[in-house]
């Protein structure tokens, strides 16, 4: 398989994961508003710090309102990692890596598109449906791949890319609470505080599942679902564990335990780290500090994924840039 395919096939699903996360970011404060109102809810400059953006956003804006925070993340082609900017970077990528997705997958992408192009120009898009429906738009698509893409290198490229997004978005979603909580942390473990966990489990399509197999909101659990679960789907180790084999389904490596590259070894150094981490382990080196090990680690995953399977040393690549730019967001 070609590296510049195989990049841009893993790049569209990156993309793809990210644009739904951004809406997930978003959906932070809109749960947040519905179940507290404006007046109590008005977080929304940790959505720009948390996505990694906070410098960019403050060379366009001046304020962090809600209409300029939705702006940036949602509609501003200058941000490259607003939801209009990925998918323009997602169809791009599919266009390149044609040969390997299926004619359902390029169609679901179009569509999903053209209908946020058209409900840029119709206005339609500063009220919650919209960032609902960019949500519904991304299943489709994940579940098109799913049923209509062979199941071979491609599919393993293109699965690595949305899990790795996946992993660092809800790494994100989770520090959203860390800048929320900062100047009141007196909050901690009032009725507030439950309702802010809630709102992220909301935001990450875990409040249900969560509530059906530990019952009552404690935030202690709702880190250890979020980050250490092995079954629900946006957990982050879910998320590794299932990178890590499609790593090694595309190395064709057999015995567990052992790397044979870099990209092997730091997907598999995070993935056992999981493994053996606590809720008491994370409580004591303190959530905001867990979360940015966890996205050092991903950012050094990122990048050996990049060297090991996509770079050409004499040719020039357009992943190359993509990795970079990741990096330094």
């Amino acid at each position: 398989m070609l590296s510049r395919v195989a990049d841009s096939v893993h790049w569209m699903a990156r993309y793809l994961e990210r644009a739904e996360n951004v809406a997930r970011f978003i959906d932070v404060n809109w749960n947040l508003t519905l179940d507290l109102g404006e007046e109590l809810a008005g977080h929304w400059e940790p959505l720009v710090s948390t996505s990694g953006d906070r410098e960019a956003f403050f060379k366009r804006y001046d304020v962090p309102s809600r209409e300029n925070v939705m702006r940036f993340l949602a509609l501003d082609t200058e941000n490259p990692n607003s939801i209009v900017s990925c998918l323009a970077h997602a169809r791009e990528n599919a266009r390149v890596a044609r040969e390997v997705i299926s004619a359902d997958m390029w169609e679901e992408l179009n569509r999903f598109y053209l209908w946020v192009q058209d409900a840029v120009r119709a206005g339609t898009t500063n009220d919650y449906e919209f960032f609902a429906q960019v949500k519904r738009a991304s299943h489709q698509l994940l579940g098109a791949t799913e049923a209509t893409m062979s199941h071979g290198e491609a599919w393993h490229f293109a699965r690595l890319g949305w899990l790795l997004e996946r992993a660092d978005k809800t790494s994100r979603i989770l520090d959203v609470k860390y800048f929320i909580l900062l100047p009141n942390v007196s909050d901690i473990g009032t009725p507030l505080d439950l309702v802010q966990w809630s709102a992220l489990l909301k935001s990450a399509s875990a409040l249900e599942m969560y509530r059906r197999e530990h019952g009552r909101i404690v935030p202690a659990r709702v880190m250890e679902y979020l980050i250490l679960d092995r079954d629900f789907p946006r957990s982050i180790r879910f998320a590794l564990i299932r990178a890590e084999r499609s790593v090694r389904a595309i190395t064709g490596a057999a015995e567990e335990g052992t790397f044979r590259n870099r990209a092997e070894q730091e997907v598999g150094r995070l993935r056992s780290q999981l493994d053996y981490t606590s809720t008491e382990d994370i409580l004591r080196a303190g959530l905001h500090e867990f979360i940015d090990g966890i996205q050092a680690s991903l950012l050094r995953i990122g990048d050996a994924v990049f060297k090991t399977f996509f770079l050409v040393q004499d040719l020039p690549l357009s992943g190359q840039s993509q990795s970079q730019h990741q990096s330094s967001s």
